[in-house]
């Protein structure tokens, strides 16, 4: 009778105690699968309990089941064979994901499980998939964001910002991200710079720069040149720095939200100029002429002519970056008495 009681727990013990063993031999592949398989049988009898008791080995065998994938698709890359393991981990979470998206004590778990489903979709590059999961928990009644716990809820935000990011979509991107970093643990120094790495390009995108003091309290350098040059104006700084750091802002994905800094770096420069005719002659400080544009480039060996840069400072006026229009017989930009160089205050350009 004893034996009958528990013998539905020999399919979880026996390909557990396998998986281990061949983890021990160095046999990831063997050691996935028989995990994996633990991992099902477990979930079988998950389905079955009415209470949450085995919530905490439910998220184990979640972020085991993803570490374990990634470990068993890199051996089956360095023999030549096709890494498909992680993609199967991602099903099985998915399913797993489905036992807990009902009502009931169980629900509260599913936010881990779709923090571990974001990181297999963000390393196949498959974040396309993000969205069906995201819908379920921000749609679906059953779910209450609040009572989720705060770890998976700042693991959430974080991913769910970086999706906002790669989609342009900067005011939903400061939000999450910012709830991300506000809520993060303090002593987490490594999970606040992983904030800061996708928070700084959106703060900058909207008109927000940060302190020096924070980009060298979290080795965030790599921003520090592209800071300078939206206070000096400067875009040959601007460049350099994004030439500079290349590889790593592409590795990020945020090396187009940096490129588009440009036309803030150019109000800048056009601001400067601005700023200087004001000291030398009030009265005509808001007439400036292309040609003085094109000057300032070229001390700062940027090769442009008068039609280019007219055609930059369309995009400005377009972009309600400079207030003005053009006197363009006389090849002359009249700007605005009165404000003539909107903030952005907290919204993307051109918005």
């Amino acid at each position: 009778m004893q034996s009958e009681k528990y013998s539905q727990y020999v399919d979880i013990m026996v390909p557990l105690f396998r998986a281990l063993q061949n983890y021990r031999l160095g046999n990831l592949v063997d050691s996935y699968q028989a995990f994996e398989k633990s991992a099902n049988a477990f979930i079988q009898e998950f389905r079955n309990w009415d209470s949450a008791w085995a919530l905490d080995a439910l998220h184990v065998v979640a972020y085991e089941i993803r570490v374990l994938a990634e470990r068993a698709d890199r051996e089956l890359g360095a023999i030549g064979k096709n890494p498909e393991k992680l993609k199967g981990a991602g099903s099985f979470l998915m399913k797993v994901f489905g036992v807990l998206a009902g009502k009931g004590p169980k629900r509260v778990g599913a936010l881990y499980v779709t923090c571990q489903l974001f990181k297999i979709y963000f390393k196949l590059g498959t974040v396309h998939l993000c969205r069906s999961v995201i819908r379920s928990i921000e749609t679906a009644r059953i779910f209450d964001f609040e009572e989720f716990p705060i770890r998976d809820k700042v693991t959430y935000m974080y991913y769910t910002g970086r999706l906002e990011v790669f989609n342009e979509n900067f005011p939903a991107a400061d939000h999450k991200l910012s709830y991300a970093l506000t809520h993060c643990n303090s002593r987490s120094e490594a999970n606040i710079r992983m904030i800061l790495k996708y928070l700084i390009p959106v703060k900058l995108s909207i008109g927000m720069i940060p302190k020096n003091s924070l980009l060298e309290k979290y080795n965030l350098t790599e921003y520090s040149n592209i800071v300078l040059a939206l206070k000096r104006g400067d875009l040959r700084l601007l460049r350099h720095a994004l030439r500079e750091h290349e590889d790593r802002f592409l590795r990020s994905g945020v090396y187009l939200v940096l490129e588009k800094l440009e036309l803030q770096v150019y109000q800048r420069l056009v601001k400067k100029i601005y700023i200087i005719q004001k000291q030398k002659d009030p009265n005509k400080a808001h007439q400036i002429k292309l040609e003085v544009i094109v000057k300032a480039l070229k001390w700062l060996e940027m090769d442009m002519d008068v039609d280019e840069v007219e055609c930059i400072m369309s995009i400005l006026i377009y972009k309600n970056l400079v207030k003005g229009y053009f006197a363009h017989k006389s090849k002359v930009a009249v700007l605005s008495k009165q404000d003539p160089f909107p903030k952005l205050n907290g919204k993307p350009v051109g918005s």
